[in-house]
């Protein structure tokens, strides 16, 4: 029987997770603290962390508890009301502290965090890098990007023996979809099928790392630029600096005029200390006609003005936000960059991301106060300040010479004005948008025509799905309504795997099998089909979600047997 499962929270990101579940056979309750509508009657309303609530739901007989909220402190609660009812209980914790997730992670026995943040990025900056992505599997130590292959009649792949498509080292085969004919992925490959029109090849692509070196001209061109954006910014403080100077300049020259007996050092002593308000020789004013007092006079008071508006500049431009842009100005790359607008949560993972494949990156925030500036400075990222919505803020940081935008703040509606402005600029850049409603999100898409609408809550959705129905998922993806799972598994000696051939395994469990690590070496291609499985192997592989639940208790009576 399929553990019984429970979301708490039925916001947009909880219903959708609860559809899901659903779908893929779940036995799921969800809770929620008001009706749905329409009423479903698989929906406790009420307290989520009321203990009547939770027990109404099922917990003591639940097998996992998912924590949809969206906040932290409420699913905390949730989390600690549960445990008290059910100590055994598996939870799904969805948190947007990702430092407290991890250490609940490592303090509490099966806990699990995750955040919508984390989940969606990733596929955000490779629609930015130009993969429409519909999925990701992380392996290998990188998050490799998954998209469907269609195909058509003027595929490069139309008539592609899949064998040879399995051999090739830069991509992993995940999921096959023929048009005329009932047929698995392993059993294709190993009767070398080839790919017609109308099949569907769902694939997974090694990430590219760009080698990010800076030559010498490209080193002198910054400096240029370096120099360009310091004297445009220090004009004015040039200009006080100057007019500083001059007044010391006449002051000397005036004292040395009246009185040759003054040296020039002895006047310019005298001019400094008096414009500053230091002091000193005060008998060279002293012993001057009244004329001289009252000029001295005059110079002491415009001394005291111009000094203060100089120690004011200088101390805005040394410790202030100027001196900042002039640091951002030098390293803001002037082409082939990522303009990354609002550097919430998504945002600041999206840059972690496109930085992890050695981008270029330059952000753009109006929150002088946000959180993840200063994480973001010290990954080396430009950050500038300003309303990304405004033409001549995007101007700033290029974004004509920009390879893609992504507008992914926290509403819907700037991030529409951010794309639309950036196409009036340049129209041929490739813009990716950050929307909640995923329906709409694709209504957006089509009429404004921009490269990527995406919502997090729909990309991040079959992740908590899929964790929620057992083990540590490496990867997910949608196709034809059934959600798929990347796991990897330890083969122990009563594992039903031990002992098999892949290909053996594969045709009996409906899996597809991505590689092995042995003690020997990793395992990759078509040697991958022939491998027997041998204890401490760990298998990675894809399968229907649904099936997870069922490979794992075979393993368990396995053992049991045993």
């Amino acid at each position: 029987m399929t553990p019984q499962i429970i979301v708490c929270g039925l916001g947009r990101t909880g219903y959708r997770i609860f559809l899901l579940l659903k779908q893929q056979g779940a036995q799921v309750v969800g809770i929620h603290y008001h009706p749905l509508i329409p009423e479903d009657s698989s929906v406790v309303v009420g307290d989520m962390r009321a203990a009547t609530t939770l027990i109404a739901a099922g917990i003591r007989e639940a097998h996992t508890l998912l924590l949809a909220n969206s906040d932290d402190a409420l699913n905390l609660a949730i989390l600690t009301q549960a445990r008290l009812l059910n100590p055994r209980i598996r939870i799904i914790n969805r948190l947007f502290n990702s430092s407290l997730g991890d250490r609940l992670d490592s303090t509490l026995p099966h806990h699990v965090s995750m955040s919508v943040a984390s989940l969606a990025a990733p596929l955000f900056a490779f629609a930015a890098l130009g993969n429409r992505a519909i999925g990701q599997i992380r392996l290998m130590d990188r998050t490799w990007p998954i998209h469907e292959e269609y195909i058509d009649e003027d595929h490069p792949w139309n008539g592609r023996q899949m064998r040879e498509l399995w051999e090739n080292r830069s991509r992993m085969l995940i999921y096959y979809l023929p048009k005329n004919q009932a047929i698995d992925l392993v059993s294709a490959v190993v009767q070398n099928k080839a790919l017609q029109t109308g099949d569907r090849l769902i694939v997974a692509t090694k990430p590219s790392l760009r080698k990010n070196r800076i030559n010498f001209m490209q080193r002198l061109e910054r400096f240029f630029i370096s120099f360009s954006h310091f004297r445009r910014q220090s004009r004015v403080t040039l200009l006080v600096l100057l007019t500083l100077l001059t007044t010391i300049f006449v002051a000397t020259l005036t004292y040395i005029s009246v009185n040759f007996n003054t040296s020039f050092v002895d006047a310019l002593y005298f001019s400094v200390g008096m414009i500053t308000g230091a002091g000193g020789l005060e008998e060279v004013a002293e012993t001057s006609s009244g004329l001289i007092k009252v000029f001295t006079a005059s110079m002491m008071l415009v001394g005291a003005g111009v000094i203060g508006i100089c120690y004011a500049l200088l101390n805005d431009y040394v410790l202030g936000a100027r001196f900042q842009q002039v640091l951002n100005a030098a390293r803001l790359p002037q082409r082939h960059h990522y303009v990354v607008c609002g550097l919430g949560g998504v945002g600041f993972q999206i840059v972690t991301q496109l930085r992890s494949l050695h981008q270029d990156v330059v952000v753009l925030e109006r929150d002088p106060n946000n959180r993840f500036i200063n994480a973001a400075r010290s990954l080396k990222i430009p950050v500038v300040m300003g309303d990304a919505s405004v033409a001549a803020t995007l101007s700033i940081v290029n974004v004509q010479q920009a390879a893609a935008l992504l507008a992914v703040t926290s509403d819907d509606t700037i991030n529409l004005e951010i794309a639309l402005t950036a196409k009036s600029l340049a129209p041929h850049i490739a813009v990716v948008v950050r929307n909640q409603d995923a329906e709409f999100a694709q209504q957006v898409q089509q009429v404004f025509e921009f490269e990527r609408v995406m919502s997090p809550t729909d990309l991040a959705a079959p992740a908590f799905a899929a964790a929620a129905l057992g083990g540590r998922i490496l990867g997910n993806g949608m196709t034809a309504n059934s959600l798929w799972v990347a796991i990897a598994t330890l083969i122990t000696a009563g594992h039903p795997f031990c002992g098999k051939s892949i290909r053996e395994a594969a045709a009996t469990a409906d899996f597809v099998p991505l590689y092995v690590e042995s003690r020997q070496a990793t395992v990759h291609g078509l040697s991958l089909l022939e491998h027997n499985l041998d204890e401490n192997d760990v298998l990675y592989l894809t399968m229907p979600a649904n099936r997870i639940e069922q490979l794992w208790r075979t393993s368990l009576l396995s053992l049991m047997a045993s």
